[in-house]
C-alpha cells in the first residue's frame, strides 16, 4: 500500500484520495454556511455554488450580485489574501485552514487582478506593500508605476519585429573558431530542416559560414522542388529556429557565430532547424498585445508622456550640511527586549561608517543592568564634524553584554551567546547581543531628525568590527514583535532640514611618480597602507590619464570624511574615461558605497551585451543588498535591460524570487519585482505556470519524504515509487506540469510529464527526477531534478564561475569542453538542476566492470572500455580528445576554486567523451575531513584510469600525456591573467549567505590558488608541483573511492 496521508496538518496533501473538503464561508449578512466544495475546483466555481446554496439562506437579496465579490481567506504564510484571480484552484491556494470570507469588491476590477497575480507571483501581497508606512516606499512604487505605464506603451506601438528581438535573442559564441571546429567542418555542415506542420524533413549541406538568409532561402527552394509546387510566399513570411527550442536565428549572423551550431559540430551531429511561417509567432505578439489591452486599455498612437521635472525646493527650505560645525551625536534613550542575564551589565557601541571604513572612533555607552528594558537617556559624540559626514555615511550599533569569566562548564550546558564571536578584556567576556544598521541621510539626502526605534538582528557574521556589522542590512528586523530594540534621537542642528549638496567641481592634478604602477598592479582586496593612498590621492589625475583601471584604489584613497576631497572626486568622476565591464563590476562592492560612484560604475555597464550581463546577473542581484535606497541605478539599470530582454527578465525574476523569504531584503525584492510585472504582464503567466508547477513537485517531494520516514525498509520503495506516480498522474498535476517553459532555460517548452521515467533519488532530501517530452521537436525528452531541502545558491555561483573560465579560455581560443550544466535556484532551499543527457558517473561505469565494490575502483580499463562502446573508429578518438580537454579544464578549474567531496558518484562521463564535475557543496579549500585528519589529499583528480583514457591505452604514449598537461598549464594561466575578475565575483556574493562564502578570508584561498602576489614563472612553478603532486598522490583518490563503493554498494 502507498504511505498515507500527511498528518491533518495539510489539508491540501495531494495525494487524490480525498476528492472533496469542507469550507467554511463566512458571509457579509454575518451568516455562516458549511459546505463541501471539490478541493480541484477554480475559485469562480465555487463562488458559483456558494451562491446556489446561500439562496435558501435569511438575508439572501442583501448579498447583491456575485461579481461584486471575492473571497478572502489566510494563506500558508499567516496573511491575508484576496482571490481576486478566481482561475485559480483551491487546492492551489492552499488556504492556512479552509475559511473563506465573501467580501465586497471595491476599486477598478482589472487593477485589482492584475496586484492580486502579481502578489501570488512575487509570493508577497501587495496589500502588505501598501500597508508599510514609509513614505521612500510610496515614492519608488509611484516612480515606477508611472515608468512602467510608459513601458507599456511603448510595447503596445511596437513593431513585431522589435518585438521578436526582444523575446528570442539567439545564443552567439564568443572567440575565433578553433582548430578542432575547422577540422570537423571543412566539408561544410549538413543540417536536418523540419517544416512546421509537417512531418517531412530535408537535408542541406551548406559552408558554416553562409548566413541564416541564405540557408533559409535554400530550405524554402528545396521545400518547393520536393513538393513539386513553386513557393510564391515571400522570404520574410518565413523565420529559422532551433528545432528543439524557443530560439530564433536572426539572418544577419553567419552559422558558426551560434553556440547551438557548434555544439553540434563538436557533438558530430547534425543540427536540427524548423522553418516556421511568421503567422505563428505574430499570432503571439497579438495575444500579447491583446493581455496588456485587457489591463491597461488599447494602445495610444501618442508617445508616451514624459515624467515631470522634479520640482526643487527653494534654496532657503535647506541648509546645506557643510555649513553645519557641529560634532554628529546622538541621543540613545533605551533598550527594549535586550535578553540577558540579570548579572550581566549591557552596552551599546555606535559607529560610523562609509563602506568598511570606520569614520573616527566608536562611542560606547555607559552600563546598564536589568532583565529586558534598559533606560540610558544619554548623548553618544563622535569624533566626526556634521559639515564632513558622506553622504553614504551608516550608523552601525551592536548591542553587547559584558560580564564575569566563568569557568569551562560541561558541554550539556549552554552558556548565554556560546555561538557568537565573543571578545575576551581585562578577564571579562564580552557577547553580542545584536546589531542594527541605518543610513544618517534619508533617500532624499535630508539629515535625519528626531525619534527612531531600531529593531535589531541578533544573527551575526563571522567577522566583525568592533562588534560593529557595517556590512549588513540597513533594513531594520521586520519580525518587530519579538525583536530586541533601540530607541534613538537625531538631534535638529538647525531650525530648516539639513541637506547634503550636489558636488562642486575639482581642483587640478599633480606630476606622475613610478611608484604608482607597482601598486596598481596589485589584485582587489589588497590593503593600501596610509602613505600609499596620500600618494595615490595626491596623483589621482595622473592616474585617470595612465591608469584608468586604478579607479578602486583611488576610491579606497580618499578621505570620505573630508567634505572638500569628496567634492574634487566627484569632478574627477565626470571626466574619468570609461571602465572595462569586468574592471566597473568592482564598484559595486560594498567598500564603494558613494552614490556617484555607483552610478558611475553602472553607466560603464550600461553597452554590455545581453549575453555578457546575464553572465553576471547573479552578482549584479546580490549587490542589490549594498544598496541603501530603493531607487537607485541599480535597479533601475536591471528593470531596464530585464525589459528589453525577456531571458534577462526570467532570470531576474528568480533571482530575486528565490530569495523573498529572507527578511532582509523581502521588500526591497518585492519592490523590483512589482515594477518589472507592471512593465512585463505578458510575462506574468508564463511565471505563474512556473511558480503553481513548483509547488507541485514541492508537494510530491514531501509526499516522498514523509513515506521514507514511515516506510524505512527498502522493501517498500516500489510503493512509495508507486504512490509518488500515481500522484503525477492526477488531473491537477498534469495540468498544471504541462505546457511551461522550463525555469532553467526559458526557451524550452515543458510539453507533459513522462511519468513512467519519473522517479525519486535516493539521498536524503529525496530529489525528484522529472522526465518531460519537449514540446518543440517530437520524442525526444528532458530531465530535471527538483530538489528541496538543499541550497543550491553555492553549486549556482560555482556553475556560473565554471561557465565564464569556460568564456575566457574560448577567448584565449582553448576550448576545453566545459560542461556548466543548468542549475537554479527558485525558492528556500529549493531548485531545478539540469540533467546532462547520454552521462553516467565514474562509480556506475567502473561498478558495471566488477562484480565486488572494493575492486571496481582499481580497474583501469572500465573507463577506457565504457568509451569504446559508445563509440567506434574516428569517433573514439575524437571521444578521447574531448575527454582530454575537458579533464584538463576541470582539473584547473576544481584546483583554482578548492572544490571538494570530489568522489566517483560526482564526476561524469558522456557518451561522447566529455568529463564534468557535480554537487558543489564544498568549494574553497573547505574539504571533507573525518577525525579531523583530511580525506582528500590532492589538489585535483587525476587518476591512473583518467591518464589510461588520455593515453589511448597506450602506456607509452607520453605525447598524448603532454599534450595534456600543456593544455592545464594553458588554462591555468589564462585564469590567472583574469584572477582579479573572479575575485571580484566572489567578493560580491559575501551577503549572499553561502555557506562557505561569509568572509574575506575564504577569498584568501582563491589568491593563493592563483599565485596573484607572485610573478608568472612562479605561478607556473607553483601549478607544476600541484600537478605532480595529484599524480604522484592519486592513488589515494582509488582507496577513498574504494570505501566510497563499499559504503553505497546497494
Amino acid at each position: 500500500m502507498p504511505p498515507t496521508m500527511m498528518d491533518v496538518l495539510d489539508l491540501w496533501a495531494e495525494l487524490g484520495e480525498v476528492e472533496h473538503v469542507s469550507v467554511d464561508f463566512l458571509l457579509p449578512t454575518g451568516l455562516y454556511i458549511q459546505m463541501e466544495v471539490p478541493r480541484e475546483a477554480t475559485i469562480q466555481h465555487i463562488k458559483q455554488l456558494l451562491w446556489k446554496e446561500a439562496a435558501g439562506y435569511p438575508l439572501f437579496t442583501l448579498l447583491g450580485a456575485m461579481e461584486g465579490h471575492m473571497f478572502e481567506c489566510v494563506n500558508q504564510t499567516a496573511v491575508h489574501e484576496e482571490l481576486e484571480d478566481e482561475t485559480r484552484r483551491l487546492c492551489d491556494v492552499r488556504p492556512f485552514l479552509p475559511v473563506l470570507r465573501v467580501v465586497t469588491r471595491s476599486g477598478g476590477h482589472n487593477e485589482r487582478l492584475l496586484d492580486s497575480k502579481i502578489g501570488v507571483l512575487i509570493g508577497k501581497g501587495l496589500h502588505e506593500l501598501d500597508s508599510l508606512q514609509d513614505q521612500e516606499i510610496k515614492d519608488f512604487r509611484t516612480k515606477m508605476q508611472q515608468i512602467s505605464k510608459e513601458k507599456i506603451q511603448r510595447i503596445q506601438v511596437m513593431s513585431w519585429e522589435e518585438w521578436l528581438r526582444t523575446h528570442f535573442s539567439p545564443q552567439l559564441e564568443v572567440g575565433q573558431v578553433d582548430g578542432m571546429i575547422e577540422k570537423l567542418c571543412e566539408d561544410g555542415i549538413k543540417v536536418t530542416m523540419h517544416y512546421d506542420q509537417s512531418q517531412d524533413t530535408v537535408s542541406v549541406r551548406v559552408d558554416v559560414s553562409c548566413t541564416v538568409r541564405t540557408l533559409l532561402e535554400l530550405a524554402l527552394r528545396k521545400w518547393a522542388n520536393t513538393h513539386g509546387h513553386n513557393n510564391s510566399s515571400c522570404l520574410s513570411d518565413y523565420i529559422l529556429r532551433i528545432s528543439s527550442k524557443l530560439e530564433i536565428l536572426f539572418e544577419e549572423h553567419p552559422l558558426i557565430q551560434y553556440k547551438y551550431i557548434r555544439e553540434c559540430l563538436l557533438a558530430q551531429e547534425s543540427p536540427h532547424l524548423t522553418v516556421m511561417h511568421s503567422s505563428v509567432l505574430r499570432g503571439m505578439f497579438e495575444r500579447e498585445l491583446g493581455c496588456i489591452a485587457s489591463v491597461c486599455g488599447h494602445k495610444q498612437s501618442n508617445a508616451p508622456l514624459p515624467l515631470p521635472p522634479k520640482k526643487r525646493p527653494p534654496s532657503q527650505m535647506h541648509t546645506c550640511v557643510w555649513d553645519v560645525q557641529s560634532q554628529f551625536k546622538i541621543t540613545l534613550v533605551r533598550g527594549i527586549k535586550v535578553n540577558t542575564e540579570e548579572s550581566a551589565k549591557v552596552y551599546v557601541r555606535a559607529g560610523l561608517f562609509h563602506g568598511a571604513e570606520l569614520l573616527g572612533k566608536p562611542a560606547v555607552s555607559s552600563d546598564s543592568s536589568g532583565r529586558l528594558e534598559h533606560l540610558w537617556n544619554t548623548t553618544l559624540e563622535f569624533d566626526v564634524a556634521v559639515s564632513d559626514l558622506p553622504r553614504m555615511s551608516r550608523l552601525c550599533f551592536a548591542i553587547y553584554a559584558v560580564m564575569d569569566k566563568v569557568k569551562k562548564q560541561p558541554k550539556s550546558i549552554k552558556t548565554p551567546h556560546s555561538k557568537y564571536q565573543t571578545i575576551r578584556k581585562a578577564g571579562k567576556v564580552h557577547y553580542p547581543i545584536a546589531w542594527v544598521n541605518t543610513m544618517v541621510f534619508d533617500y532624499k539626502g535630508l539629515l535625519k531628525t528626531g525619534d527612531v526605534v531600531l529593531y535589531c538582528w541578533s544573527s551575526f557574521p563571522d567577522e566583525l568590527e568592533e562588534m560593529l556589522n557595517p556590512i549588513g542590512t540597513v533594513q531594520t528586523n521586520p519580525y518587530t514583535e519579538n525583536a530586541t530594540a533601540i530607541h534613538i534621537t537625531f538631534p535638529e542642528y538647525s531650525q530648516i532640514s539639513v541637506i547634503f549638496p550636489p558636488f562642486d567641481k575639482g581642483r587640478g592634478g599633480k606630476k606622475f611618480h613610478i611608484e604608482l604602477k607597482e601598486i596598481m598592479d596589485r589584485e582587489p582586496l589588497s590593503q593600501l597602507c596610509e602613505n600609499e593612498k596620500d600618494l595615490i590621492w595626491t596623483l589621482r589625475y595622473d592616474c585617470r590619464e595612465n591608469f584608468p583601471q586604478s579607479l578602486p584604489k583611488l576610491l579606497l584613497s580618499v578621505k570620505w570624511n573630508k567634505h572638500e576631497d569628496m567634492a574634487q572626486l566627484q569632478a574627477l568622476l565626470q571626466i574619468w574615461p570609461t571602465l572595462s565591464h569586468r574592471d566597473a563590476l568592482e564598484l559595486l562592492d560594498f567598500n564603494y558605497p558613494d552614490q556617484y560612484v555607483r552610478e558611475y560604475a553602472v553607466n560603464c555597464l550600461r553597452d554590455m551585451s545581453d549575453e555578457e550581463l546575464s553572465q553576471y546577473l547573479l552578482q549584479l542581484v546580490q549587490v542589490l543588498r549594498y544598496e541603501p535606497y530603493y531607487d537607485c541605478a541599480l535597479s533601475r539599470f536591471l528593470l531596464e535591460r530585464s525589459q528589453l530582454n525577456r531571458n534577462i527578465g526570467h532570470f531576474l525574476f528568480w533571482h530575486l524570487r528565490s530569495e523573498m523569504h529572507m527578511p532582509a531584503v523581502s521588500v526591497q525584492f518585492a519592490l523590483i519585482l512589482e515594477a518589472y510585472c507592471r512593465s512585463s504582464i505578458p510575462h506574468i503567466e508564463v511565471l505563474k505556470k512556473q511558480v503553481e508547477a513548483l509547488n507541485k513537485l514541492k508537494a510530491v517531494n514531501a509526499l516522498v519524504k514523509t513515506g521514507a520516514v514511515k516506510s524505512k525498509a527498502r522493501t517498500k520503495d516500489s510503493h512509495l515509487k508507486e504512490a509518488m506516480l500515481t500522484c503525477l498522474r492526477q488531473s491537477g498535476f498534469t495540468e498544471t506540469l504541462s505546457d511551461i517553459h522550463s525555469p532553467l532555460n526559458p526557451s524550452v517548452l515543458l510539453a507533459e510529464v513522462n511519468v513512467d521515467r519519473c522517479k525519486y533519488m535516493d539521498s536524503k532530501m529525496k530529489p525528484l527526477w522529472i522526465v518531460y517530452n519537449n514540446k518543440l521537436l517530437g520524442g525526444e525528452t528532458l530531465g530535471i531534478i527538483f530538489k528541496n531541502g538543499d541550497d543550491l545558491r553555492q553549486d549556482m555561483l560555482t556553475l556560473q564561475i565554471l561557465k565564464l573560465m569556460d568564456l575566457l579560455w574560448k577567448e584565449a581560443n582553448l576550448d576545453l569542453r566545459i560542461v556548466p550544466y543548468g542549475c537554479l535556484a527558485t525558492g528556500d532551499h529549493s531548485g531545478l538542476i539540469e540533467v546532462v543527457s547520454s552521462a553516467d558517473t565514474i562509480a556506475n561505469i567502473l561498478k558495471t566492470s566488477s562484480n565486488m565494490a572494493a575492486t571496481a575502483a582499481f580497474n583501469k580499463d572500465a573507463l577506457l572500455n565504457w568509451l569504446k562502446e559508445k563509440n567506434s573508429g574516428d569517433t573514439l578518438e575524437r571521444a578521447i580528445e574531448e575527454f582530454t580537454l575537458s579533464c584538463a579544464g576541470y582539473c584547473v578549474a576544481t584546483y583554482v576554486l578548492g572544490i571538494g567531496d570530489r568522489h566517483s558518484d560526482n564526476i561524469m562521463v558522456r557518451s561522447t567523451g566529455q568529463l564534468f564535475h557535480i554537487d558543489f557543496g564544498h568549494i574553497l579549500g573547505n574539504f571533507k575531513s573525518k577525525f579531523g585528519i583530511k580525506r582528500e589529499r590532492v589538489p585535483f583528480i587525476l587518476t591512473h584510469d583518467f591518464i589510461h583514457v588520455i593515453q589511448q591505452g597506450k602506456t607509452a604514449n607520453t605525447e598524448k600525456f603532454g599534450s595534456f598537461r600543456q593544455y592545464c598549464e594553458e588554462a591555468y594561466l589564462v585564469l590567472r591573467r583574469n584572477g582579479n575578475l573572479i575575485i571580484t565575483l566572489f567578493a560580491l556574493m559575501l551577503t549572499a549567505g553561502l555557506p562557505e562564502l561569509t568572509s574575506v578570508k575564504d577569498i584568501q584561498y582563491l589568491k593563493d590558488s592563483l599565485a596573484l602576489g607572485k610573478s608568472e614563472e612562479e605561478a607556473l612553478k607553483q601549478f607544476r608541483q600541484k600537478f605532480d603532486e595529484a599524480l604522484r598522490e592519486s592513488w589515494t583518490t582509488k582507496v577513498n573511492w574504494m570505501a566510497h563503493h563499499i559504503a553505497h554498494a546497494s
